[in-house]
């Protein structure tokens, strides 16, 4: 028996290596994602990957390499693309059923797409119907787009289910579990793992500039596999960290445990004699937002219930922790191609009223000069003592001053489509996704 399956483990493991060989023949730019996965047996059923590692159990590769020579090529290519765009990576706000299957249809999509012919799989004409029908809403097959729109189209988890199927390779059940429970239900030990995320991002970003090249030499087939790359490349940001640069330094009225009044700490001394007497100071500085602008481009693009998120989000922010104080000056301006409105707010009541009551007016074009001439003649009626900044809520598709202003203005665009927006080189650039902005 011992035998036979050591027999049974060389035969699995050439069909993977010859599965890696032959698309690293097809696939050039794919080397050293090819080659940066060790091969692992596993007594436990099916095929599986955490970043660092294939895990593979034999009989599984066995008998999809007698069903067809095609489907070990296609799996082992599936596993790498799931790596390529680190899917396994998980955010833990994710819906699980709902993110393994989207991370499958990506893959599955840039596989067919690709054309090759080593990689062929009798599931690519039912696949195609479905992808077909998601390309008539989607401009981009990406895991994150596809996430996204079966949440809001495919409540019924039973479907889900279904669809899974359809686009299976690997379990991914591995994505989610600590070390301690992956060597307990697969038998895997850290000590066999190789890569992690940051090496599989260098990968990717490296293949992202080969495929400049590459892109040209095979028209549309990359398209898929492109459209990937650049969502999970793109520069991200943290909204929350950036918006707290805004901070300006400022006094609450707290107690101040760091700190303490040496004139009661010497008399302590003179008094009792080697007993000093500590008294906290009641004032404490703090990073905290005081003065600040929010501009809405209420253009066409960005109107509605995206822009009242972004307000709420913004103020979900500022509320948090220190970052407000008692009292503020806050603007909202709205504005297309001309000032819409403008409203003042000076405590957090306020702001509770105006985010129940919101508004959008304007709807026209975009041009971001009258926001900045208006907050100008408001700094020289002395509204604002200390204007740390304001921030631009908007697509990016208009104009722009010519002129730094004296205060820090950033931009905070809405892409959906890994675009990256122009800006003035005065100008702090921010680029965030829709599903950025409703978490």
């Amino acid at each position: 028996m011992d035998e036979r399956n050591e027999k049974l483990n060389k035969l699995a493991r050439d069909v993977l290596i010859l599965s890696r060989n032959t698309l690293l023949v097809n696939l050039r730019f794919l080397d050293r994602a090819l080659s940066n996965l060790e091969l692992y047996p596993i007594e436990k059923q099916g095929l599986l990957t955490d970043g660092r590692g294939i895990f593979y159990h034999p009989k599984t590769i066995a008998e999809h390499y007698k069903l067809a020579k095609e489907i070990p090529v296609r799996n082992y290519l599936h596993i790498v693309m799931h790596c390529v765009f680190r899917h396994m990576y998980v955010n833990p706000a994710l819906e699980r059923t709902y993110w393994d299957l989207a991370c499958d249809i990506a893959v599955e999509n840039v596989i067919t797409e690709l054309g090759l012919r080593s990689a062929a799989a009798a599931r690519e004409k039912q696949q195609g119907k479905y992808i077909n029908e998601l390309k008539k809403s989607l401009k981009y097959v990406t895991a994150e787009k596809i996430y996204s729109y079966l949440m809001e189209n495919l409540p019924d988890k039973r479907k889900i289910a279904e669809l899974r199927g359809l686009f299976y390779a690997d379990n991914h059940e591995i994505w989610y579990l600590t070390e301690e429970a992956i060597e307990r239900e697969f038998g895997i030990s850290a000590k066999m793992k190789t890569s992690g995320e940051a090496e599989w991002q260098i990968i990717s970003e490296r293949m992202q500039m080969d495929l400049e090249a590459f892109g040209k030499k095979q028209g549309d087939t990359a398209g898929g596999l492109t459209q990937n790359l650049s969502a999970v490349n793109r520069e991200k940001y943290d909204y929350t960290a950036f918006l707290k640069k805004f901070a300006v330094m400022g006094e609450t009225m707290k107690i101040n445990d760091d700190e303490f009044d040496y004139i009661f700490y010497t008399y302590g001394l003179k008094l009792y004699d080697k007993m000093p007497l500590i008294e906290p100071l009641e004032y404490k500085e703090v990073k905290a937002i005081k003065e600040f602008v929010i501009a809405i481009d209420t253009s066409g693009s960005t109107s509605g219930e995206l822009v009242q998120k972004f307000v709420q989000k913004t103020y979900n922010i500022l509320k948090s922790t220190e970052s407000f104080f008692t009292k503020i000056n806050l603007h909202v301006i709205q504005c297309d191609a001309a000032i819409q409105e403008a409203v003042k707010i000076t405590s957090q009541d306020e702001f509770d009223e105006y985010l129940k009551n919101m508004k959008i007016h304007g709807l026209g074009g975009t041009d971001f000069r009258p926001v900045f001439e208006y907050v100008e003649k408001l700094r020289q009626n002395k509204e604002f003592t200390n204007l740390k900044g304001l921030i631009y809520f908007t697509d990016g598709y208009g104009t722009f001053p010519q002129k730094k202003p004296d205060y820090d203005a950033a931009f905070v665009f809405i892409d959906d489509e890994y675009n990256n927006p122009d800006v003035p080189p005065w100008a702090i650039k921010l680029v965030l996704q829709k599903d950025e902005i409703q978490e």
